[in-house]
Protein backbone atom coordinates (compact mmCIF):
# COMPACT_ATOMS: atom_id res chain seq x y z
CA UNK A 1 0.00 0.00 0.00
CA UNK A 2 1.45 3.50 -1.22
CA UNK A 3 0.15 6.68 0.54
CA UNK A 4 0.64 10.13 -0.41
CA UNK A 5 -0.04 12.78 2.13
CA UNK A 6 0.61 16.43 2.76
CA UNK A 7 1.43 20.12 0.80
CA UNK A 8 4.33 20.16 -1.99
CA UNK A 9 6.54 23.33 -1.56
CA UNK A 10 7.33 24.83 -4.49
CA UNK A 11 10.18 27.34 -4.12
CA UNK A 12 9.88 30.66 -5.32
CA UNK A 13 13.34 31.81 -4.05
CA UNK A 14 15.61 30.11 -1.63
CA UNK A 15 13.62 32.04 1.14
CA UNK A 16 10.02 31.53 0.03
CA UNK A 17 7.91 28.80 -1.66
CA UNK A 18 4.24 28.18 -3.04
CA UNK A 19 2.72 25.72 -0.93
CA UNK A 20 -1.25 25.22 0.30
CA UNK A 21 -2.52 24.44 3.98
CA UNK A 22 -2.79 20.88 3.57
CA UNK A 23 -1.67 19.48 7.11
CA UNK A 24 -1.29 15.94 5.67
CA UNK A 25 -4.00 14.58 8.90
CA UNK A 26 -5.60 12.40 6.94
CA UNK A 27 -3.06 10.42 4.96
CA UNK A 28 -0.97 9.78 7.79
CA UNK A 29 -4.16 8.00 9.69
CA UNK A 30 -4.78 6.09 6.73
CA UNK A 31 -1.04 5.20 6.75
CA UNK A 32 -1.51 4.17 10.23
CA UNK A 33 -4.53 2.33 9.81
CA UNK A 34 -3.26 0.46 6.83
CA UNK A 35 0.09 -0.98 8.88
CA UNK A 36 -2.47 -1.64 11.80
CA UNK A 37 -4.64 -3.77 9.29
CA UNK A 38 -1.33 -6.05 8.04
CA UNK A 39 -0.73 -3.54 5.08
CA UNK A 40 3.16 -3.08 3.96
CA UNK A 41 2.46 0.65 3.78
CA UNK A 42 4.61 3.08 2.94
CA UNK A 43 4.15 6.87 3.23
CA UNK A 44 5.49 9.68 0.76
CA UNK A 45 4.67 12.74 3.18
CA UNK A 46 5.17 16.31 2.24
CA UNK A 47 6.58 19.11 4.21
CA UNK A 48 4.27 18.95 7.23
CA UNK A 49 4.86 18.60 11.52
CA UNK A 50 3.00 15.37 11.29
CA UNK A 51 4.56 11.92 11.74
CA UNK A 52 3.18 8.18 11.87
CA UNK A 53 2.35 6.88 14.40
CA UNK A 54 2.49 3.19 14.28
CA UNK A 55 6.43 1.53 14.13
CA UNK A 56 6.04 -0.33 10.67
CA UNK A 57 4.70 2.27 8.48
CA UNK A 58 7.84 3.30 6.29
CA UNK A 59 7.84 7.26 5.87
CA UNK A 60 9.51 8.64 3.09
CA UNK A 61 9.80 12.87 2.98
CA UNK A 62 9.34 14.95 -0.28
CA UNK A 63 9.10 19.06 -0.55
CA UNK A 64 8.08 19.99 -4.46
CA UNK A 65 6.36 18.25 -6.96
CA UNK A 66 9.00 17.08 -8.81
CA UNK A 67 10.16 14.97 -5.57
CA UNK A 68 6.80 13.34 -5.13
CA UNK A 69 6.77 12.53 -8.66
CA UNK A 70 10.39 10.64 -8.66
CA UNK A 71 9.21 8.72 -5.52
CA UNK A 72 5.70 7.89 -7.24
CA UNK A 73 8.08 6.21 -10.14
CA UNK A 74 10.14 4.20 -7.65
CA UNK A 75 7.64 2.54 -5.31
CA UNK A 76 4.38 3.04 -7.15
CA UNK A 77 5.70 -0.02 -9.18
CA UNK A 78 5.90 -2.54 -6.52
CA UNK A 79 2.70 -1.72 -4.66
CA UNK A 80 -0.82 -3.30 -4.86
CA UNK A 81 -2.96 -0.19 -4.00
CA UNK A 82 -2.42 4.09 -4.31
CA UNK A 83 -4.15 6.37 -2.32
CA UNK A 84 -2.84 9.73 -3.76
CA UNK A 85 -3.72 12.15 -0.79
CA UNK A 86 -1.05 14.54 -1.00
CA UNK A 87 -1.93 18.25 -1.75
CA UNK A 88 -0.02 18.54 -4.83
CA UNK A 89 0.65 22.55 -6.35
CA UNK A 90 -1.48 22.51 -9.60
CA UNK A 91 1.36 25.30 -10.43
CA UNK A 92 4.92 26.49 -9.96
CA UNK A 93 7.41 28.98 -10.63
CA UNK A 94 9.09 28.53 -14.06
CA UNK A 95 12.34 29.45 -12.43
CA UNK A 96 13.65 29.82 -8.79
CA UNK A 97 15.53 33.11 -8.22
CA UNK A 98 18.54 33.28 -7.25
CA UNK A 99 19.02 34.68 -3.46
CA UNK A 100 16.20 36.39 -1.54
CA UNK A 101 13.59 38.61 -3.28
CA UNK A 102 13.99 42.03 -1.00
CA UNK A 103 11.05 44.16 0.05
CA UNK A 104 11.65 46.92 -2.51
CA UNK A 105 11.21 44.78 -5.34
CA UNK A 106 8.59 44.35 -7.44
CA UNK A 107 7.89 40.67 -8.09
CA UNK A 108 6.04 38.54 -11.31
CA UNK A 109 5.36 35.41 -10.92
CA UNK A 110 5.75 33.36 -14.21
CA UNK A 111 4.02 29.73 -12.95
CA UNK A 112 3.85 26.72 -14.85
CA UNK A 113 1.66 23.72 -14.31
CA UNK A 114 2.60 21.30 -12.33
CA UNK A 115 2.61 17.58 -14.43
CA UNK A 116 -0.72 15.44 -13.50
CA UNK A 117 1.28 12.62 -11.05
CA UNK A 118 -1.81 10.27 -11.05
CA UNK A 119 -2.82 10.64 -14.72
CA UNK A 120 0.54 9.84 -16.04
CA UNK A 121 0.92 6.44 -14.05
CA UNK A 122 1.93 3.79 -16.13
CA UNK A 123 -0.30 1.02 -14.44
CA UNK A 124 -0.25 -3.37 -13.86
CA UNK A 125 -3.24 -3.31 -12.20
CA UNK A 126 -2.85 -1.71 -9.38
CA UNK A 127 -5.91 -0.13 -7.56
CA UNK A 128 -5.58 3.67 -7.47
CA UNK A 129 -7.77 6.45 -5.08
CA UNK A 130 -7.43 9.83 -5.91
CA UNK A 131 -8.97 13.23 -4.00
CA UNK A 132 -10.92 15.98 -4.74
CA UNK A 133 -10.96 18.68 -2.93
CA UNK A 134 -13.41 21.36 -3.66
CA UNK A 135 -16.16 23.55 -2.35
CA UNK A 136 -19.47 21.85 -1.77
CA UNK A 137 -21.51 23.63 -4.73
CA UNK A 138 -19.15 22.03 -7.43
CA UNK A 139 -17.63 18.96 -5.36
CA UNK A 140 -19.20 16.14 -6.73
CA UNK A 141 -19.05 17.37 -10.46
CA UNK A 142 -15.56 17.86 -9.99
CA UNK A 143 -15.05 14.46 -7.85
CA UNK A 144 -16.71 13.07 -10.80
CA UNK A 145 -14.99 14.64 -13.75
CA UNK A 146 -11.44 13.81 -12.12
CA UNK A 147 -12.67 9.69 -11.98
CA UNK A 148 -13.13 9.47 -15.50
CA UNK A 149 -10.16 11.74 -16.66
CA UNK A 150 -7.39 10.30 -14.87
CA UNK A 151 -8.46 6.68 -14.86
CA UNK A 152 -9.13 6.38 -11.13
CA UNK A 153 -11.02 3.18 -9.11
CA UNK A 154 -12.32 5.62 -6.36
CA UNK A 155 -12.17 8.99 -5.47
CA UNK A 156 -12.64 11.15 -2.29
CA UNK A 157 -14.75 13.77 -2.77
CA UNK A 158 -14.04 16.17 0.05
CA UNK A 159 -15.57 19.77 1.15
CA UNK A 160 -13.07 22.49 1.45
CA UNK A 161 -14.23 23.20 5.34
CA UNK A 162 -12.57 19.73 6.20
CA UNK A 163 -8.54 21.05 5.48
CA UNK A 164 -7.27 21.14 9.19
CA UNK A 165 -9.87 19.49 10.70
CA UNK A 166 -9.90 16.35 12.67
CA UNK A 167 -13.14 15.45 11.25
CA UNK A 168 -14.34 14.94 7.40
CA UNK A 169 -17.52 14.83 5.70
CA UNK A 170 -16.75 13.31 2.65
CA UNK A 171 -18.09 11.16 -0.22
CA UNK A 172 -16.55 8.01 -2.12
CA UNK A 173 -17.28 7.35 -5.54
CA UNK A 174 -16.22 4.42 -7.88
CA UNK A 175 -17.53 3.90 -11.26
CA UNK A 176 -20.03 1.75 -10.21
CA UNK A 177 -21.67 3.79 -7.04
CA UNK A 178 -21.34 5.80 -4.07
CA UNK A 179 -20.47 5.77 -0.59
CA UNK A 180 -21.39 8.84 1.87
CA UNK A 181 -20.57 7.89 5.11
CA UNK A 182 -21.36 11.41 6.80
CA UNK A 183 -19.52 13.00 8.80
CA UNK A 184 -16.64 10.83 11.32
CA UNK A 185 -13.25 11.45 11.91
CA UNK A 186 -10.61 11.18 9.91
CA UNK A 187 -8.89 8.18 11.82
CA UNK A 188 -13.02 6.14 11.17
CA UNK A 189 -13.02 7.96 7.60
CA UNK A 190 -9.15 5.78 7.11
CA UNK A 191 -10.79 3.18 8.25
CA UNK A 192 -13.76 3.05 6.18
CA UNK A 193 -11.65 3.75 2.77
CA UNK A 194 -9.53 1.07 3.47
CA UNK A 195 -12.21 -1.65 3.83
CA UNK A 196 -13.31 0.15 0.59
CA UNK A 197 -9.84 -0.53 -1.09
CA UNK A 198 -9.23 -3.95 0.41
CA UNK A 199 -12.65 -5.30 -1.66
CA UNK A 200 -11.19 -3.52 -4.92
CA UNK A 201 -7.72 -5.62 -4.64
CA UNK A 202 -9.32 -8.32 -3.75
CA UNK A 203 -12.01 -8.28 -6.32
Amino acid sequence: MLITAGPTHEPIDEVRYLGNRSSGRLGVAIADAAASDAWEATLLLGPTHLEPAHPHVRCLRFQTTADLESLLATHFPECDALIMAAAVADFRPRERASGKWTRGESMTLDLVPTPDLVGSLPRSGQVVAGFALEPRERLLASASRKLTSKRLDLIVANPLETMESADIDAIILTPDGRQDPGPMSKDAFARLLLRTIRDLVEA
